[in-house]
């Protein structure tokens, strides 16, 4: 047995034959608390009623985890693409040895860049950072990213640039309860996170976001802009604090810089302006403005509709300058935050499988960093490589004379998350070698040259990053599957097949944590102090922790922000519109997210049958009056279409949606995928894909006879 699984076997509290643990939820960075049991027959899952995000709560999807443990169709055994192009199972060794003998020729015949890695926002800690250290030392390969490039990359580019470091919220979630207004742009927690709002019934909340969704609905204000111009409105915003007289300028003396800079580009976004451009209503702009300004204690956080953008770095920018010059941020009972999306979408970030990142959030250029990183590591700060392409560009470069010709994939099922997703299939099937580690078959692996099981969330150790910078621990409740092995143990047989020394690649995840801890010391995401030990006796841990005295760091910027000088940099960010507007050829916006009862590709989800009871396939949402222009009734079949391709999916009347505008649920397969239509143009500085706004047309469809 594996030291990982021992571990897991001495994590939980055994009841004769029965055990429990308390863990986390599988799903999105609230990381809810729960506490699993096993009788020996099935797995039961409640919430943990002392965890302070979800206090005895969970969504509908934190309820049927379970269910993922026992799916008919799980990955029992490596696969491998025979002479006759079908997968066919084989051996451990067997996958493993044809995995390592290409990747080595591949190298070889045409350089370090030829191989790459492609890694997810719901890996743990430890995987996370053994994935980005393989690339590095074991391949020697730049071109590693992660599917997180998809959700938190703008927001994590505009906090670091304007307060010197990226938390999602610099400030524990339970602040939020005792805020009396709170901002949400782009933002629709009740459908994503569930148990955030019960941190949001007491305040008055204005949500911005061009749908009616749940959140709206319990808004004290609704800004409903046309999709892609929420960043004009984030100016207008700012130009009516300025000329209503709502600065606060002792903080601005004090503890920002750059306001003027910004203020030269908000001046010209005078409230009729922002209304002709977005259809937000002057009164509705100076109300929002107002509430935020006479609270005491008040929040402006920002979600994927803000940041999904070609434009998403300075759409979320001018957010945080809204915030800083009403003077929020680093004070107790006020602050500006990004809900993080994905399981470990922070600390999935922090570690190294970023195309630009070293573990502690280290930046790979910096010579420091790197010598630092490969002190840890035992190897030369010259071996390392440099910084890579970001997401969807090392997609897009797959298989290409210029690209990589093998990729090795976890955590991530971009043939339907990835945007220009035709394109994205496309480039994965043109590779020399595609191998996939996962826990059950998803259209990626239908792709795959080698497929490789691995455990899930509820058979594995580790930590994970929540929302609030707070690392949690996973425990293990069951041991993997006969035949499955974990991330660590592939990662391991490979590196050691691929000459590396054995110990330079462990399988326990205390040990790789134990080594993460030395990798991150004196980074901006500092895990130092943060030990095995201390989170299993139940201390709440936000990093940075620098020490193992130290208590961590809940909150962020009290006394100084993480530039030299110790302020905020406000953002001169000038208004541009979407890459793609519509035309005579498509005439409305299309604009996609998530549903209640799916989580991401839903390659997960769609095996839940409660959750396919309640979300059981593609659908659009559409305004009535836009639905009979068409030739569109509730329950008819349309096909709609972008310049990129088309998607079929059930109409939905829904008479709150703007007319310009329909929205798609991404979590769907084959024909039903939103990222069919969604483009390939991206974020100059993030990388970030524009999902939130396609210009498409919609028709009926009927199936043709064949």
């Amino acid at each position: 047995m594996s030291a990982d699984r021992t571990e897991g076997a001495t994590a939980g509290r055994t009841r004769g034959a029965a055990t429990t643990v308390s863990t986390h939820c599988a799903y999105c960075a609230l990381q809810c608390g729960t506490r699993l049991h096993h009788d020996g027959r099935a797995v039961e899952v409640e919430p943990s009623p002392d965890f302070p995000v979800n206090r005895g709560r969970l969504c509908q999807k934190g309820w049927t985890a379970p269910a993922l443990l026992t799916v008919p169709d799980r990955l029992r055994t490596p696969l491998v693409r025979r002479a006759d192009g079908k997968l066919a199972p084989a051996g451990w060794d067997e996958a493993l040895d044809l995995v390592a003998s290409r990747l080595t020729r591949l190298r070889e015949e045409h350089g370090p860049d030829a191989v790459a890695v492609f890694g997810g926002g719901g890996l743990t800690n430890e995987k996370a950072y053994a994935l980005g250290k393989f690339a590095r030392v074991a391949l020697g390969t730049s071109q590693i990213d992660y599917n997180g490039r998809f959700c938190m990359s703008s927001a994590a580019a505009a906090g670091n640039a304007a307060f010197g470091v990226d938390r999602g919220l610099p400030f524990p979630v339970t602040d939020l309860a005792e805020a009396e207004v709170v901002l949400l742009a782009g933002a629709n927690p009740a459908e994503t996170m569930p148990p955030l709002m019960r941190h949001l019934a007491r305040p008055r909340l204005v949500v911005v976001d061009p749908r009616r969704t749940r959140t709206a609905e319990q808004a004290a204000l609704h800004l409903q802009p046309a999709p892609g111009t929420d960043l004009a409105l984030a100016l207008g915003l700012l130009h009516l604090a300025v000329t209503e007289g709502h600065l606060d300028k002792e903080y601005l003396d004090t503890r920002t810089t750059g306001f003027d800079a910004a203020w030269q580009y908000a001046v010209a976004w005078w409230p009729e302006r922002v209304e002709q451009v977005t259809g937000v209503p002057v009164a509705d702009q100076r109300e929002a403005v107002r509430m935020l300004a006479e609270a005491g204690r008040r929040y402006v956080l920002t979600g994927r509709g803000v940041e999904q953008h070609s434009k998403g770095t300075d759409t979320t920018a001018a957010f945080i300058n809204l915030a800083l010059a009403l003077g929020l941020p680093g004070r107790t009972g006020s602050g500006y935050g990004c809900l993080t999306g994905q399981g470990n979408g922070q600390g999935g970030r922090e570690h190294g499988q970023k195309a630009d990142q070293l573990p502690g959030y280290r930046m790979i250029t910096d010579p420091e960093a790197r010598a630092h990183v490969a002190a840890v590591w035992g190897v030369d700060p010259d071996s390392l490589p440099g910084p890579g392409r970001s997401a969807y560009r090392l997609l897009d470069a797959l298989g290409t004379p210029d690209g990589p010709r093998a990729l090795l994939l976890m955590g991530s099922n971009p043939v339907v998350s990835a945007p220009h997703a035709a394109h994205v299939g496309r480039r994965l099937a043109a590779l020399d070698l595609l191998v996939v580690a996962d826990l059950v078959p998803s259209e990626t692996t239908e792709l795959a040259d080698v497929v490789l099981p691995v455990a899930q969330w509820a058979e594995e150790e580790g930590t994970m990053t929540n929302l609030e910078g707070r690392v949690l621990r996973r425990r293990a409740l069951l041991a993997p599957p006969e035949g499955v092995r974990t991330d660590l143990e592939v990662l391991h047989g490979l590196a050691v097949r691929m000459g590396q020394p054995a110990e330079r690649f462990p399988v326990s995840p205390r040990a790789v944590f134990d080594e993460l801890r030395r990798a991150s010391s004196g980074g901006r995401a500092d895990y130092a102090g943060i030990t095995y030990e201390r989170l299993d006796a139940g201390e709440a841990l936000h990093w940075p922790c620098p020490d193992e005295n130290h208590p961590g760091t809940p909150r962020l910027f009290l006394d100084r922000f993480a530039h030299a000088d110790g302020r905020a940099r406000f953002a001169p960010v000038e208004y541009r519109d979407p890459a793609e507007t519509p035309d005579a050829g498509f005439p409305l916006h299309a604009t996609t997210g998530r549903v209640l009862a799916q989580y991401q590709s839903g390659a997960q989800t769609r095996r839940v049958p409660e959750l396919m009871d309640a979300a059981p396939e593609a659908h659009v949402e559409i305004h009535p009056d836009t639905a009979a222009r068409y030739g569109l009734s509730e329950g008819d079949l349309a096909r709609i279409t972008s310049a990129r391709g088309s998607t079929i999916a059930r109409v939905r009347l829904v008479r709150t949606l703007r007319t310009d505008t329909v929205f798609l649920p991404f979590h769907f397969p084959d024909a039903g995928r939103a990222n069919l239509l969604t483009g390939p143009a991206l974020d100059p500085v993030s990388g970030m894909p524009e999902f939130k706004v396609s210009a498409v047309r919609v028709e009926p469809w009927q199936e043709r006879a064949t």
